[in-house]
């Protein structure tokens, strides 16, 4: 029987890589056959250059160099093939006389490529001016004058390239990522602003109306006060009337019986003494000129009146340029940024110099800053401080140094002058000096059944009825509280002790920059309380909130370097 044999187009048992008949071949993952001593040495090629793994035919990269699987079928195939092909020859050479030889090279490092569609060449040659890949017999052709370069070396530069844009996108992402969480924490800052500016402007107002309420029941309580002296007024005069009037009438009656008598000596002799009293009542009846009663009322509603278009007038006119600066605040918001963004770069180079400055220095600041222990090494720290009159609660009562504080007798109370820094709500003080020293100290000594002890920013609010206003209540202030235990209080949230006050003098210590402030018990030992850790950004003002039958006084240190007997 024939053997049947199916013609095969010899280019399709051609080597990618070689451009020769397969040898040996081996099928790669993707599906495409080479020579596999063709494969190896293009692989071979691509790790010595740092390259992946990839397919010569289809670019198909790999994760890892794939393993080789010897194609039987394919290799059978290309022998029967040749072997049909060197009979052709064979008989050709019996009928021409002439021998043909095919030159084979098994062994061709060739970069990675395509074939010419034109040329039947490796695509090994790149044009940098057409950006085009080509073999060649095209750049001789056609490509004259450009700039050419190999394939592997220009696919090394690009990749550079790509590595290079690469690492600009991420730091572009990362700073896009920096600046969206800016962004983030600017909405979460105007989220709280708003809520703090809005509880501020109704403390504020609040303040306001309490203080127009105030003057209302002044004038109130003055409207009262005219009201029952002029009535009582007008009570005596009714009541003078009545009598004037009886009189009258009594007398009318006595000249009726008198001209009705026919005894001409008795009409005589009375009427003189009647006629006398009759012209005095009549006189003092048309000469009494009353004053008009509701002239005072009158006179107040004139006044009140006036006063309220006079604050409505001005009430309408600062809202109005209130308004007005909102309005314009985020276009110089907005110009501000721009100018912050321009000057970060110098900013953050700035702060780097200064950090290593720091670092150099930090050994003999570390050195010279060990942790007080005993009351002689607080001593060293201690500070000078006084009460500050204006923020003084009107319940509150200050010695003549500025030095000690109690709650003020109702007997002895005053009008109380209106500072604007006063705390209007609650018997709270400030003093006058902020701390923001390396380190701080200071005693007070506590008499009474509750107190707090406490430091807060200059703009924390005064006029509140809220916890804005409260120490310990809000974010401006930390606070120690003193009952039958003590406990810790910031931003509302309480730290109970399980101590409970042994003595009256307390020590409160203060490392501005590191954010520590700690509380103690000064007796013949430093008894420690608690330790706060918070980031400070302003200067800290102590403040003092006073309950019934308490009172504080502020030590005087600067005397005090014996150890302290009580």
């Amino acid at each position: 029987m024939a053997e049947f044999h199916v013609p095969v187009r010899m280019n399709h048992l051609c080597c990618r890589i070689c451009s020769e008949v397969l040898r040996n071949p081996a099928t790669i993952p993707c599906g495409h056959n080479f020579c596999t001593q063709c494969i190896q040495d293009y692989w071979n090629q691509e790790e010595s250059n740092n390259l992946p793994h990839t397919c010569p035919e289809c670019l198909w990269s790999f994760s890892s160099r794939p393993r080789l699987i010897k194609n039987t079928t394919l290799a059978d195939l290309v022998g029967d093939t040749e072997r049909c092909d060197e009979g052709s020859e064979k008989r050709k050479q019996r009928c021409s006389g002439e021998s043909v030889k095919r030159p084979r090279s098994c062994t061709v490092s060739a970069p990675r490529g395509l074939l010419c569609w034109r040329h039947n060449k490796l695509l090994n040659v790149y044009c940098c001016t057409d950006d085009k890949i080509i073999c060649e017999e095209c750049a001789s052709a056609e490509h004259g004058g450009h700039t050419l370069g190999l394939v592997v070396e220009e696919r090394r530069r690009k990749q550079k390239e790509l590595e290079s844009i690469k690492t600009k996108s991420k730091q572009i992402l990362q700073k896009q990522e920096e600046k969206r969480k800016n962004l983030r924490k600017a909405l979460e800052q105007i989220e709280e602003e708003a809520r703090q500016t809005d509880d501020y402007c109704e403390s504020v107002l609040a303040g306001v109306i309490d203080c127009m309420q105030r003057h209302y029941l002044s004038v109130r309580q003055r409207i009262e006060a005219q009201e029952d002296a002029v009535g009582a007024q007008a009570q005596l005069s009714l009541h003078k009337l009545e009598q004037k009037m009886e009189e009258i009438r009594r007398r009318d009656t006595e000249l009726d019986r008198l001209a009705q008598t026919d005894n001409d000596a008795y009409f005589l002799q009375e009427w003189p003494s009647l006629q006398h009293l009759c012209e005095e009542d009549h006189l003092h009846a048309f000469h009494e000129v009353s004053e008009d009663p509701l002239l005072p009322f009158k006179s107040i509603k004139k006044a009140v009146e006036q006063l309220g278009k006079q604050l409505e007038a001005f009430c309408d006119k600062e809202f109005v340029s209130i308004s007005q600066t909102v309005a314009d605040s985020p276009e110089q918001e907005e110009s501000e940024g721009e100018t912050e963004e321009g000057d970060m770069q110098e900013r953050d180079e700035e702060s780097i110099s200064q950090s290593h400055g720091l670092s150099e220095v930090s050994n003999t600041v570390a050195e010279q800053t060990v942790e007080p222990t005993t009351r002689a090494e607080f001593l060293q720290y201690a500070c000078e401080l006084t009460l500050d009159p204006t923020t003084a609660h009107e319940d509150l009562l200050l010695s003549k140094e500025d030095r000690e504080v109690r709650l003020c007798p109702q007997k002895c109370k005053s009008a109380a002058i209106r500072y604007p820094e006063r705390f209007v709500h609650r018997r709270q003080v400030l003093c006058k000096e902020g701390l923001q020293a390396e380190r701080c100290y200071y005693e007070i000594e506590v008499h009474g059944d509750k107190a707090e002890i406490a430091l807060a920013y200059k703009g924390i609010d005064r006029k509140s009825r809220t916890t804005l206003s409260a120490f310990g209540g809000n974010a401006n202030s930390w606070s120690l509280d003193r009952s039958t235990n003590y406990s810790v209080s910031h931003r509302s949230d309480s730290i109970q002790l399980t101590t409970s006050p042994s003595c009256h003098r307390i020590g409160v210590y203060l490392t501005f920059r590191e954010g520590t402030l700690s509380f103690y018990e000064v007796s013949e030992s430093m008894k420690f309380l608690y330790k706060v850790e918070a980031e400070f950004t302003e200067p800290l003002y102590p403040g003092f909130w006073l309950g019934e039958k308490s009172y504080i006084r502020i030590s005087d240190l600067r005397q005090e370097t014996e150890p302290l007997t009580l």
